[in-house]
């Protein structure tokens, strides 16, 4: 592994908390719904999905929690909206381990190709 595509221990310890935040489904659904629909209230949230509005909320905190998400009252309602960079982030961590599986493959590739016999 290259030093210049080495996934460093606080990025991986911040990607580690993103994905098992996303590794739950309701989750999942709700990251894909807010960047899909852009910001929503809780109430609008819970009208389309199938658990309560308790789960939805804890589900949020969650998200929250990872940095992928943030709530703000507007008015009487809470409006929730994705937090894109966080996702950038992830997505630049997962682009880091292609590239090293990549490297890897062309390695293991060379060393097959260069055994005798072939």
């Amino acid at each position: 592994m290259s030093p210049a595509n080495a996934v460093s221990a606080s990025d991986a310890r911040q990607a580690a908390r993103i994905f098992a935040a996303l590794g739950d489904e309701t989750r999942l659904r709700l990251v894909l719904r807010l960047s899909s629909t852009g910001p929503e209230s809780i109430a609008t949230l819970c009208a389309k999905a199938s658990v309560s509005r308790q789960a939805i909320t804890k589900h949020l905190g969650v998200l929250e929690k990872a940095g992928l998400a943030e709530g703000r009252r507007r008015g009487r309602e809470h409006i929730w909206q994705l937090q894109p960079q966080r996702l950038a982030a992830v997505h630049e961590c997962l682009n880091r381990i292609s590239e090293q599986w990549d490297d890897a493959l062309g390695r293991l590739k060379d060393f097959v190709e260069d055994q005798p016999g072939r």
